[in-house]
């Protein structure tokens, strides 16, 4: 064989051996790019202005609940969590039109809104009480005939007076519904604007604590779900298993526990029946 031909062969191995290094690093490039779109981004929405499950402290969102998520987060690789805050009343009508695929602002069960969107597993106990200034003669659900509150549209508490007056036509209670957050109605509240708020135990007490408010907190005993939850879109069913298995992880390892202590200043986990 003359040297020509040697080098001939010698350079379409070399060629040979290029094309197979650039179809190999084309293939790798093209795995890293699959890897990378199969991340799937969740917008999680949130008011933002419900201490201690969702607020901005030193200019970032914080809490319970968006705590909860981000250390969900470490379990769930396929998916990346970014938070949204936005009006209370803007929140469902975003995942209505795919704006959110998630809520996260201490939400509670209703039958309407499991009817439309997915809950997670509860991640909070959270029961509804009963607040109204200190010299007051309400002292149950059974003396706000007549009586006055705030609230939002949409809550569980609002409906929960909704069920109340429907059962006492003859001298319902009035809502007024103002759509401030809990923190400025328990001020109004302490200053006599109206006359008792039903809202959770969590908040009334971080609150109630903090400013000093003379108010006195009432039990209720209701049949109300007393748990909160993450929220997801209708069409999230993957992300809602996925995201249980990582709260049933986080209830194990003691992550929960450590959360509810530091943001809601105690134990308030759910049953650990309810999370099997």
């Amino acid at each position: 064989m003359g040297i020509s031909k040697r080098l001939a062969i010698t350079s379409l191995a070399l060629l040979s051996t290029g094309s197979l290094a650039a179809c190999s690093n084309s293939t790798e490039t093209s795995d890293q790019t699959t890897q990378e779109t199969q991340v799937k981004t969740v917008t999680v929405a949130t008011a933002g202005d419900i201490k201690p499950f969702a607020y901005e402290e030193n200019g970032e969102l914080t809490g319970y609940d968006i705590e909860v998520i981000k250390a969900a987060d470490e379990f769930l690789n396929d998916y990346e969590f970014t938070f949204k805050t936005t009006a209370w009343e803007s929140i469902f009508v975003g995942m209505d039109s795919g704006k959110f695929q998630a809520a996260a602002n201490n939400l509670s069960y209703t039958e309407e809104r499991a009817a439309k969107y997915l809950y997670s597993l509860p991640i909070a106990k959270n029961p509804l009480v009963l607040v109204v200034a200190s010299d007051s003669s309400i002292t149950s659900l059974d003396d706000i005939g007549g009586k006055t509150t705030q609230d939002d549209t949409g809550t569980s508490t609002a409906k929960l007076v909704d069920d109340w007056n429907a059962k006492h036509t003859d001298n319902p209670s009035v809502i007024n519904y103002s759509g401030e957050d809990v923190s400025k109605r328990l001020n109004d509240l302490s200053n006599g604007e109206f006359d008792y708020l039903v809202f959770d135990k969590i908040s009334v007490e971080t609150i109630v604590n903090q400013k000093g408010y003379d108010l006195k907190i009432i039990e209720l005993d209701t049949d109300s779900n007393p748990n909160n939850y993450i929220v997801f879109s209708d069409d999230s069913q993957e992300l809602q298993e996925q995201f249980n298995l990582a709260i049933q992880n986080l209830y194990q390892n003691g992550t929960l526990e450590k959360l509810s202590q530091a943001y809601l200043g105690g134990s308030y986990l759910p049953d650990k029946s309810e999370l099997d």
